[in-house]
């Protein structure tokens, strides 16, 4: 049983996993992108820019292609806004670790018990990029480091320490659904129903926040070169790799954080022991056949990656869900300092003031799951983001809507069911630069400062993927991405300070760092949703 450890518990900075890695990807980087076993082709299955590989010279406009039939079999694969997100990436980052084994046994390495490390920027002490990622030399002082890369620009890209917690959080460890509603409801923790998605119009909990926050706080975008005259994109800010699923996969760091990510789907479901539960089916990976066979079992790409002889290696869902039957596991499952006690439907019914009879009555494994959903409240039009400074808009209460909200907290209501969760959506989000992270607050009154305010904190949207899911041509005709942040508590603590009942409800966006005009940033609309049984 191979042992995934956190990289800054191993001892030291360039501790034997982090140097046979570093080893292994030397040997992979050595060969050409059209090599299956390269480490360029690997990134390539993930998702492929080759003009911005080209321009910051990772690869040369001389170098051929994948040939035909490898470029449909492997690449552009990656799967994000669908439900397979989590067993994709776990079967990819299996893929290159079997590879990176085989390159450690050609060295005379620990072949047979290396695996990757992972981490977990939730760790104390550990909210900074670790030490052998950002220096260009080895331990001897050998400038060609190949866990160093130049085009890491975020602010979690150096050796200062940066608050993960200001940014990001583990709310979605909360949610002991596995797929949402959707609809303007919950996602859920992996995501909505889809089926093969490269790019697609919804993100799942956990690929939301953090998965996508953390690739823009480490790859960034460059603060003042943009493409140059003459190329497709030119005048766009220019990202950083980690902060576009076409190039992410190109940084070692990459496969780190997936680690790490792919550690909080075990953590989800299995820890703590004993959860507490609403429904047999909560902190459970889906039965759906069409999730544990995956896509090619309705007809569509199926997932697949190549061996270190150059064979195909095909995986699905169901094969992805037991990691001692995969031959690794975890050296701890605490998902980090962000992710607080479980709150249950009972702890929350007695904050709002419910009567505990009415609180016991919904302990058991026979609540009806809250599946249905409203439209409550929405803007007039959409808006631009763009600059520094906090941005505004407001949505339009829908009177009857809202008061079923307030009369589903409410104390004095009838039927002891759960209290309405209740979501902002941001519609059909697009623009032409990834490395755009800001914060969304809900109810925030004019003038007052977002900072000293945090109970009106929605929380953070990284626009990772979003040059993607707005070309014209793609899957989805570029209507872009949908995100959504679960505002409950806000509006609980809302309703008990008697803020809810209104005309309007304000909505302010604050950019983590300034927003070009360049990136054409749009909102489609903006809208608020409750879900309920």
């Amino acid at each position: 049983m191979r042992k995934r450890e956190n990289i800054f518990e191993l001892g030291s900075d360039w501790a034997d996993p982090i140097l046979w890695y570093a080893r292994g990807v030397k040997a992979m980087k050595a060969r050409k992108l059209e090599d299956p076993t390269s480490w360029n082709f690997y990134a390539a299955i993930h998702g492929m820019w080759r003009g911005l590989w080209d321009f910051y010279q990772i690869t040369d406009s001389a170098d051929a292609d994948p040939n035909a039939s490898d470029t449909s079999t492997y690449l552009d694969q990656c799967q994000h806004q669908s439900w397979y997100f989590l067993p994709w990436h776990r079967g990819y980052l299996l893929a290159l670790e079997n590879m990176l084994r085989h390159e450690i046994e050609l060295l005379n390495g620990p072949s047979a018990s290396w695996a990757l490390p992972y981490w977990n920027y939730f760790g104390t002490d550990q909210d900074v990029l670790p030490p052998a990622f950002r220096t260009a030399n080895w331990p001897d002082g050998t400038g060609d480091n190949p866990l160093f890369v130049e085009q890491r620009w975020g602010v979690l890209s150096s050796s200062t320490p940066f608050d993960v917690s200001s940014q990001t959080n583990l709310n979605a460890m909360q949610d002991p659904e596995f797929a949402g509603p959707g609809g303007g409801g919950s996602a859920g923790f992996g995501g909505v129903e889809t089926g093969f998605s490269w790019s697609g119009e919804e993100s799942g909990g956990i690929e939301s926040d953090p998965h996508n926050i953390i690739h823009v706080l480490v790859g960034g975008g460059h603060p003042t070169l943009v493409f140059p005259p003459g190329s497709p994109q030119a005048g766009r800010p220019l990202p950083g790799l980690m902060s576009t699923p076409t190039a992410a996969a190109l940084d070692p760091i990459f496969y780190l954080h997936h680690c790490n990510i792919d550690r909080l789907w075990e953590s989800w479901n299995k820890f703590p022991t004993g959860k507490p539960f609403t429904s047999p089916t909560d902190w459970q990976n889906p039965t759906d056949s069409k999730w544990l066979d995956g896509p090619a079992s309705i007809g569509e790409r199926e997932f697949t990656m190549p061996n270190p002889d150059k064979t195909k290696w095909v995986y699905t869902p169901t094969k992805m869900q037991d990691l001692a039957s995969l031959g690794y596991e975890y050296d701890d499952l605490t998902p980090g300092a962000e992710a607080g006690p479980i709150v249950t439907v009972a702890a929350r019914m007695e904050r709002l003031g419910i009567a505990r009879s009415s609180v016991a009555a919904t302990r058991g494994l026979d609540m009806p799951t809250q599946n249905k959903v409203e439209l409550v409240a929405a803007s007039d039009s959409g808006m631009s983001l763009a600059g520094s400074g906090t941005m505004r808009s407001s949505v339009k209460v829908e009177p009857d809507a809202r008061a079923r909200v307030s009369q589903s907290l409410s104390a004095n209501r009838i039927a002891p069911t759960a209290p309405d969760r209740v979501f902002l959506n941001l519609e059909n989000v697009t623009g032409v630069h990834d490395a755009v992270i800001f914060q969304v607050y809900v109810g925030l009154p004019e003038g007052a400062d977002p900072a000293g305010n945090k109970k009106y904190l929605a929380g953070s949207v990284a626009l990772f993927g979003v040059t993607q899911a707005s070309d014209p041509a793609g899957k989805h005709s570029g209507n872009g991405i949908t995100y959504k942040l679960e505002i409950t508590d806000i509006v609980d603590k809302m309703h008990l300070d008697g803020e809810f009942d209104v005309a309007r409800l304000p909505v302010s966006f604050v950019p983590l760092e300034n927003i070009p005009d360049a990136a054409n940033i749009k909102i489609g609309r903006i809208s608020i949703y409750r879900q309920f049984e």
